[in-house]
């Protein structure tokens, strides 16, 4: 069984060096032996240390490569859009097993995937493209087919954990926080992708399409960044019994007028610490899933890295392998819900506000007629400091994402409030 592996990072060399590793193991498991035919890089005389291949499987031409009779699976850990859209296009047309970790490729464009899949009667596997070595996708796409999944809440990515982690357990700024995250090899030199959330959006539009049996795409999924939270943020959600996590949520249910829908997002937000989300430390993650026969399900995990990555990766070839060997297939897309999105602006959550305020009479009678035009309920109110320092910190009950961001833009209009200090979600009950 010829294996095609684009790409020798981080996690390409991590997938040759267990594929010699467990050999015996994977031989046996299989019913043949796995070998790899070629490694489509970009710098073939790059120095890759003591990897255990020999050096003339190193090609640039991916394409010709993938066009061999006698590759049976492709192997793509590149990443990125393009050129490796064409490439696994072409693979999968020709009959050829693909295995991808590719979450930006299958959030953005996975229908073209799919459909080249079921055009050339191939499979197509990514269990790597969401969560590292954490089983997951095959759970959401098989193991609960049978059962109705209704909501998926998950910490995706361990950069923006370790950093909030560190932040709740020591009182770090963000700034400090993300400076040792990258000391320690958890950021990279430009982490905008992960504090962001644009990783999370693309992990988060794989897990609903999968989960609704719906095309979501990165596009769909409602996306905010969590820069802006601060230590003083994480000090109010402590006070509250919560912490604050970069959550995706996919969630299935009514929308406005009442039709079945979709809604996904990625943004900030406090949990109560005794959510099982919230003891996820670090930079691990975990998902949790809530289905309708099943209750409540956790997935936990390493998320991220060569190593559990490539564990995920190879799970996938034995998959590949073991079907060409029996002439059988995976299971394809199955998006025949054709949910609608639903629009951020009518998911319903609660908020924690907090306002600098200038101290006088009728400023909280003030700020609470802004919130009950929009028809926002008010569940606590707390006031912090005095004179200069004065903040009020408002929860609310749950709202309609739209009515809230009216009240805020009401609210930095009135000359009482001199800045609205912060604005985050509270998920989960708190």
């Amino acid at each position: 069984m010829k294996l095609a592996l684009l790409g020798c990072g981080t996690v390409g060399s991590e997938v040759v060096r267990l594929l010699h590793e467990q050999a015996p193991d994977l031989t046996a498991r299989i019913g043949a032996e796995l070998e790899l035919a070629g490694i489509a890089v970009r710098r073939p005389g790059r120095k890759r240390g003591s990897l255990p291949v020999d050096e003339s499987l190193f090609t640039t031409d991916a394409l010709g490569l993938i066009k061999r009779d006698d590759v049976d699976v492709v192997v793509e850990v590149v990443g990125g859009v393009e050129p490796a859209r064409s490439w696994l296009v072409e693979a999968l047309r020709a009959g050829k097993s693909v295995v991808t970790a590719n979450k930006a490729l299958l959030a953005e464009d996975g229908a073209t995937l799919h459909e080249a899949a079921a055009e050339g009667a191939a499979d197509l596997y990514y269990e790597a493209s969401v969560a590292g070595a954490i089983p997951l996708l095959r759970p959401l796409r098989e193991s609960l087919h049978g059962d109705r999944v209704t909501r998926v809440t998950g910490i995706v990515n361990g950069t923006t954990n370790y950093i909030l982690s560190s932040m709740d357990a020591s009182g770090a700024g963000f700034d400090e926080a993300l400076e040792k995250a990258g000391e320690l090899g958890y950021a990279e030199a430009d982490p905008t992708a992960d504090v962001e959330g644009f990783d999370a959006a693309a992990k988060a539009a794989i897990l609903a399409s999968l989960a609704f049996h719906t095309r979501v795409t990165a596009a769909d999924v409602f996306r905010e960044g969590m820069t802006a939270v601060t230590a003083g943020d994480m000090a109010s959600a402590r006070r509250m019994g919560c912490t604050i996590k970069l959550l995706c949520i996919a969630e299935r249910g009514p929308d406005a007028r009442g039709r079945e829908s979709v809604g996904v997002r990625v943004h900030p937000a406090m949990i109560p610490r005794t959510h099982p989300l919230a003891a996820v430390q670090d930079a691990f993650n975990a998902v949790f899933v809530e289905a309708e026969a099943a209750g409540q399900l956790m997935f936990y995990g390493q998320g991220a890295g060569g190593t559990p990555t490539a564990s995920a990766v190879l799970g996938d070839i034995v998959a590949a392998a073991r079907n060409k060997l029996t002439g059988t297939r995976a299971p394809g897309e199955n998006a025949y819900a054709h949910l609608p999105i639903r629009s951020i602006g009518e998911v319903v959550t609660r908020y924690h506000i907090s306002l600098d305020v200038a101290e006088r009479p009728g400023v909280l009678a003030a700020v609470a007629g802004v919130f009950a035009r929009h028809e926002v309920s008010i569940a606590t109110v707390r006031q912090s400091g005095r004179a200069q320092d004065a903040q009020l910190i408002i929860v609310t009950h749950g709202a309609p994402d739209a009515n809230l961001a009216a009240t805020v833009a009401e609210l930095d209009q009135l000359d009482i409030v001199r800045s609205i200090v912060s604005v985050l979600r509270v998920e989960g009950g708190a």
